[in-house]
């Protein structure tokens, strides 16, 4: 190499250097930025689609993962153990899966299926405590993600309800349809975790004759019956000239349970009921469930316990079948 040359090479080190810095700065983040942008799409390829699930009242669909996450928020208190919570994550998604027919039709957002809360009602109930518990059942949700629960291969009807009265409630003797995952299971020790199992209300006379549509007096009370089926709540009310399931009269009253006591003071002409329990029994109690969380047992535990005969699977449509969203996005701030 020519003498000169090496020379000015020598000479101006510090200047060629800064020249291959500036190439290098610009051409790095194109590289960078075309490695990232290949990455995100494969990841994307690789994700299973997600169904959208149409919320009666809500304007827009919403993402399944993020339903669910809104559905447990409105379901469980949110201080539950992260195992029960995973257990009704799981149930909820189930549940909409099934009754919507993979997100094809609307679902209520209320008790008539499940309760949904949005991000602003979440935001409205928990105040100071939003972030915290948003993170806590978002890390929760996404722990889950996917994750049905099926008898066979089918996608069971994951019903749950609060409080049993000490076992869960038969299909058969809810609905008079039996379904094998829908037994009578034993659920104890549901009154360490939920101070009211037991309630009572006070009805005066007329109103009880309003709400059965019947004309009562005090002979009536003396004939009546509770007839029990062996999970202890009521099948048949009977008395003279009249009968009423269980559920019927649970329903026309507003009592908590079909589990319940009826007695009438004469005196003051006040119907007398007590209940124990709270919701229809069937599947999974929510209380129960956080029972048996606080004594060890997984989500999966608590989920085949109380849907018998059931497993936990991966649900996953097929491309042509749903719509593809982003994964379950952090906004929790």
């Amino acid at each position: 190499m020519n003498e000169s040359i090496i020379s000015f090479i020598y000479s101006n080190m510090d200047k060629l250097l800064a020249v291959l810095f500036i190439i290098l700065l610009f051409f790095i983040p194109i590289t960078l930025k075309k490695t990232f942008v290949d990455e995100k799409a494969v990841k994307e390829a690789e994700e299973p689609c997600t169904v959208f699930i149409t919320v009666e009242g809500e304007e827009q669909p919403i993402p399944l993962e993020e339903y669910v996450l809104g559905v447990v928020a409105g379901e469980m208190p949110v201080s539950f153990h992260e195992e029960a919570l995973k257990a009704q994550a799981i149930a909820a998604r189930t549940y909409a899966l099934q009754t919507t027919d993979h997100g094809k039709k609307p679902i209520a957002a209320t008790v008539a299926a499940q309760v949904y809360k949005t991000k602003a009602e979440r935001k409205k109930r928990w105040g100071k405590e939003y972030k915290r518990n948003e993170r806590k059942l978002r890390k929760i949700v996404e722990a889950t993600n996917g994750q049905t629960i099926v008898y066979g291969e089918e996608m069971i009807t994951a019903m749950f309800f609060s409080t049993s009265n000490g076992k869960t409630e038969t299909a058969q003797n809810y609905s008079g349809n039996s379904i094998p995952y829908l037994q009578s299971v034993e659920s104890p020790d549901e009154e360490i975790v939920e101070a009211t199992v037991e309630r009572q209300i006070e009805l005066p006379i007329q109103k009880w004759n309003e709400a059965l549509n019947i004309n009562w007096n005090a002979e009536h009370f003396k004939s009546l019956k509770l007839v029990r089926n062996q999970t202890g709540r009521v099948q048949k009310v009977i008395s003279t000239n009249f009968e009423m399931s269980g559920r019927e009269m649970r329903e026309a009253l507003g009592l908590a349970s079909t589990d319940f006591d009826i007695a009438y003071d004469v005196t003051n002409k006040i119907v007398i009921i007590s209940t124990k329990g709270y919701g229809h029994g069937v599947g999974m109690s929510q209380y129960g469930a956080e029972a048996f969380a606080q004594k060890g047992w997984n989500a999966e535990n608590i989920l085949t316990y109380y849907y018998s005969g059931t497993k936990i699977k991966k649900f996953q449509l097929n491309e042509s079948e749903c719509l593809k969203t982003s994964s379950l996005a952090n906004n929790s701030n």
